[in-house]
């Protein structure tokens, strides 16, 4: 083999470890994690981030010094519900409001659907759910902006090779 299939080998290896196509890796998960948690930080916010694999099963969980003991479990039922789900917590809000056709779904799996806002499904290039995102620690204005963040920062990342 010659350097330029060599180079062109590990980068492709490379960049499938960081940016999967398939399901989350930690490593991908890390770096997104510490995105989120610099922006949470930026805007005063003690934050826990969560992060699924595929199967809705955690990946990670970080904890921002002082958040909320509330907000660990909180953080993860939002990556597991976008999963679950295959919408944001804030679009199934909406359809979990009164007289909608999702009215109640909060009480069920365990109680472990969450209807507020601060959760986002994450991507690979093909737009196939690859994991979960669930930020909790601020307001549910605050948790919606960080998690959109975090979708908006991982899917750049994964389209254009770097986040």
């Amino acid at each position: 083999m010659n350097d330029q299939v060599i180079k062109e080998t590990v980068d492709r290896i490379v960049d499938e470890f960081i940016h999967p196509t398939e399901d989350m890796t930690l490593t991908a998960a890390q770096r997104l994690a510490d995105r989120v948690k610099k922006k949470a930080k930026e805007m005063g916010v003690n934050a826990v981030v969560a992060i699924t694999n595929k199967a809705a099963r955690p990946v990670l969980v970080e904890c921002m010094d002082d958040s909320y003991f509330a907000s660990y479990d909180i953080a993860l039922n939002k990556a597991y519900t976008v999963v679950s789900l295959k919408m944001t917590t804030s679009q199934l809000s909406e359809l979990a409001q009164p007289g909608r056709s999702l009215y109640g779904i909060q009480f069920t799996n365990g109680g472990k659907i969450v209807i507020f806002g601060g959760g986002e499904p994450l991507r690979n290039r093909d737009g196939k759910i690859i994991g979960g995102l669930g930020v909790s620690g601020g307001s549910e204005e605050q948790d919606t902006a960080l998690a959109k963040y975090g979708r908006e920062i991982f899917e750049k990342g994964c389209n254009h090779n770097g986040y």
